[in-house]
């Protein structure tokens, strides 16, 4: 996976300042652009030649994470360059928000997350830097499955000391 990115694609114009979201109400607005952004990703998969389903999984993933987690969770841009985003949604907010927790599922999303990343990427949206670091929390899949052992792990107030590892603060 990756190699699309390589390919020439329209370029993409995109007005980082437009995917700050500043009230509740603008979380809409920001939602929408990322939806059409999550769209012509989707696009561009699928004339790299992923299937429509490989595509559907991958830009499903990316679109949980980015307008479930980033834009209502966090209330962040998806182009702020600050890492331990998806190390926050894998770790922490996909394990305490989903009835029954699962490393493959959680795979699955980190695969949409980093492929969506190198789109961003591949159109000049976000540096190379961040890139890897992305990828980086993407690659640490035994530490998510860690991370729900533990969780099911709780006993009396431990909540907070777990939550504490790996926190949703900042």
């Amino acid at each position: 996976m990756g190699e699309f990115c390589e390919e020439a694609f329209e370029v993409l114009k995109v007005d980082k300042r437009d995917y700050v979201p500043t009230t509740l109400e603008d979380e809409v607005r920001v939602d929408k652009l990322c939806s059409e952004l999550l769209h012509r990703f989707y696009s561009e998969i699928q004339e790299a030649g992923l299937t429509p389903e490989e595509a559907t999984a991958l830009a499903g993933a990316a679109d949980y994470f980015i307008r479930d987690f980033v834009v209502s969770i966090k209330g962040r841009s998806i182009f702020d360059e600050r890492p331990g985003i998806v190390r926050q949604f894998a770790g922490n907010w996909y394990i305490v928000n989903t009835m029954e927790p699962i490393a493959s599922e959680i795979d699955g999303y980190l695969a949409g997350i980093r492929e969506f990343y190198r789109f961003l990427y591949g159109h000049q949206l976000i540096s190379i830097k961040f890139l890897q670091a992305i990828e980086a929390e993407c690659a640490q899949l035994d530490y998510y499955a860690e991370r729900i052992e533990s969780f099911w792990d709780i006993k009396g107030d431990g909540y907070d000391a777990w939550e504490k590892e790996c926190t949703l603060k900042g």
